[in-house]
C-alpha cells in the first residue's frame, strides 16, 4: 500500500504501513471518547509527543436504540477536525485511525466512519472485537514483554480478554460488557439483573479459570480511573499509573467502596476527569465482578494498550524483541547527555560492585547508566533534584514503580553525592532498606565515573574498581593517570564508606 500523508489537507490517510522516520499518530475512536497520541518515531519504545482525549460519549444510549449518540456524534466531529489539524500542524507522517465497539455495532456506525472519511480526509479502520482485543494485549506486552496472565481493557462499549502466557497471546475474547452499554440496566431494582447480566457473559468465557492466582493486567479509562482514586484515597506517595499494582483483597474492599460513595465524595478525587467519574462505579462493578469470578492473584495497571499496540503490531520482530525500558532510556541519552550513550560502558565497569544482582537489578543498573548524564546542562544546584523527578516521573516503560524509585534515587546521588534530598523520601517508601542502600553505592560509583572522565567514553575500560576485603581499588592505567586528583580520590573515599571500606588508588603496571 502506498504510504500516504497528512502535510497536504486534501490527502487521505489509512491504517497502512508504517513509513520510515517521521512522527507517527494514532485515534483512537472509542465508545466514550476520542484521543489522539502522537509518537516521536515508529521505534521500539515509543515517547509520545502529544496525548489529548475527548469524552464524546459517541455509545451512550446505544442499548436502547442501536444508534450512535446524535450528540455524541456532533462532539465527535469537532474533536476529529481538532486533531486532524493538530496532526497537520505538528507534521505527522502517518495517522492511524481507529474506531472500536459503538461504531463497529451501530446501526449508523458505517455512516459515521463514511461522514468522518469525507470530511477530515483520513481513512478510518474499523476494528472487530478479535482485532481490538489482539491490539490491546500488544500494547501490553509493547511495555511488559514477560507479562504472563490475562489482560482485560475496558471501554465504554466492551471488555476485551486476552489470555497472556509469558509474552505469549493465547485465548482471548470480546464481550458487550462496559459502562455505557450497560447503563440502561442500571438502578437500585435491577442491581441483581445487572450482576447476573454481567456474570452470565464472564460465566461465557471458558479458559478464564485460568487467571486464577495470576495478574490481571487492567487497560481502558475506566479501570486506569479506578487505580488514580485509589491513589488519591489512599495517599499513594508516587501518581504514576503504568505498573501501579494492587493485590485482589484489597481491591475488592475498595470497588466495593467506590460503588457506595456519593456525588460529593467522588467529585472530590483528584486526578480523575469529572466527566470520567459517572462511569467510574460502573467500571468498579465490572471489576469487582471479573475478579470475584476470576480469582486473579492481583491487578497491574497498564497505561498501555491498542494505541501502542497498533504501532507495536508493525515493528519488525527484531525490533520487538528489544527492551522496552533500555529503549526508551537510551532515547533520553541521546537527547540530553553530551556524549553518545555508553551505558554499557558503564554497566561493566560498576559489576564487580555488584556481585550478587539478580537480572531485574542488572537491568535497571542498566538504565541508570545510560541516564547518568542526562542532567549536566542544568544549573548544578538543581541537577540532582530535577533528575530525580524527571526520571520518576518519566513516561518510559519497561520498570514498575520500585524500579523508577532505584533508578532515581542513584541517580540523584550521582549528581549530590547522597540521596537526602527531601524529594529522596517518597523514592525510599517504594524501596526497602537493601535496595535503598544498593542505589545509593550505584549512584556514587556513577559519579566517581563522570567526575574521572568527564563523561568521556572509552576511558573507563582502562580504570577499574576492584572490591576486596576492606578495601576498594580502583586501578588507573599509565595513559589516565593525569586524570586522578583530590576531587577524584574524594570520590572514590565516598564510595567506599558507603560500601564499609576505605578507597586506594593504584597504577597498572
Amino acid at each position: 500500500m502506498q504510504e500516504k500523508r497528512i502535510d497536504d489537507p486534501t490527502a487521505r490517510l489509512s491504517s497502512g504501513t508504517m513509513g520510515i522516520g517521521g512522527h507517527v499518530g494514532v485515534i483512537d475512536i472509542g465508545s466514550n471518547s476520542i484521543r489522539l497520541v502522537v509518537y516521536d518515531r515508529p521505534e521500539r519504545g515509543f515517547l509520545p509527543l502529544f496525548n489529548e482525549k475527548a469524552l464524546c460519549g459517541l455509545g451512550k444510549g446505544l442499548t436502547e436504540t442501536n444508534l450512535l449518540s446524535e450528540d455524541g456524534v456532533n462532539a465527535a466531529f469537532d474533536s476529529l477536525a481538532r486533531f486532524a489539524a493538530v496532526a497537520r500542524g505538528m507534521e505527522v507522517a502517518t495517522l492511524h485511525v481507529l474506531a472500536t465497539a459503538a461504531v463497529r455495532d451501530a446501526e449508523n456506525g458505517a455512516a459515521f466512519v463514511a461522514e468522518v472519511e469525507s470530511r477530515l480526509g483520513f481513512d478510518v479502520r474499523v476494528l472487530s472485537g478479535a482485532e481490538e482485543a489482539r491490539l490491546s494485549a500488544l500494547g501490553v506486552l509493547c511495555a511488559m514483554p514477560q507479562a504472563d496472565g490475562v489482560a482485560g481493557d475496558l471501554g465504554g462499549g466492551s471488555m476485551e480478554l486476552v489470555d497472556l502466557r509469558v509474552g505469549n497471546i493465547g485465548q482471548q475474547t470480546t464481550l458487550p460488557l462496559g459502562p455505557l452499554r450497560l447503563s440502561a440496566l442500571d438502578g437500585p431494582t435491577n442491581r441483581k439483573k445487572l450482576v447476573a447480566h454481567i456474570d452470565r457473559h464472564l460465566a461465557s468465557v471458558s479458559w478464564l479459570s485460568g487467571l486464577k492466582g495470576r495478574p490481571l493486567y487492567a487497560v481502558g479509562g475506566g479501570w486506569r480511573s479506578i487505580a488514580k482514586a485509589h491513589m488519591d484515597m489512599t495517599g499513594y506517595p508516587l501518581h504514576i499509573l503504568h505498573e501501579y499494582r494492587l493485590q485482589t483483597p484489597a481491591l475488592l474492599d475498595f470497588l466495593d467502596r467506590l460503588q457506595q460513595i456519593g456525588k460529593s465524595e467522588m467529585k472530590a478525587i483528584n486526578g480523575v476527569s469529572k466527566r470520567r467519574l459517572e462511569t467510574i462505579p460502573m467500571a468498579a462493578l465490572l471489576m469487582r465482578r471479573l475478579l470475584t469470578l476470576a480469582e486473579p492473584s492481583c491487578v497491574v495497571f497498564s497505561a498501555y494498550g491498542l494505541r501502542e499496540g497498533c504501532l507495536f503490531d508493525l515493528l519488525p520482530d527484531e525490533a520487538k524483541s528489544l527492551d522496552p525500558l533500555i529503549e526508551s532510556a537510551r532515547k533520553f541519552a541521546a537527547a540530553a547527555g553530551r556524549f553518545p550513550p555508553h551505558g554499557e560502558e558503564l554497566l561493566d565497569w560498576t559489576t564487580p560492585l555488584f556481585p550478587e544482582d539478580t537480572p531485574l537489578r542488572r537491568r535497571l543498573r542498566h538504565a541508570a547508566c545510560i541516564l547518568s548524564d542526562t542532567a549536566w546542562a542544568e544549573h548544578p544546584d538543581y541537577r540532582a533534584e530535577n533528575v530525580f523527578w524527571k526520571v520518576l516521573r518519566a513516561p518510559i516503560p519497561g520498570f514498575d514503580h520500585a524500579g523508577r524509585a532505584f533508578v532515581a534515587l542513584a541517580l540523584m546521588a550521582r549528581y549530590v553525592g547522597n540521596i537526602d534530598l527531601p524529594a529522596a523520601d517518597i523514592a525510599k517508601k517504594l524501596l526497602d532498606k537493601e535496595q535503598t542502600s544498593q542505589a545509593l553505592v550505584l549512584g556514587l560509583a556513577l559519579r566517581l565515573a563522570h567526575t574521572f572522565t568527564g563523561g568521556a567514553p572509552g576511558i573507563l575500560r582502562d580504570t577499574p574498581l576492584r572490591p576486596g576485603l576492606g578495601k576498594l581499588g580502583f586501578a588507573i592505567a599509565k595513559p589516565h593517570v593525569a586524570l586522578s586528583g583530590d576531587v577524584v580520590k574524594r570520590r572514590l573515599d565516598s564510595l567506599a564508606a558507603a560500601l564499609g571500606q576505605t578507597g586506594e588508588i593504584s597504577l597498572l603496571p
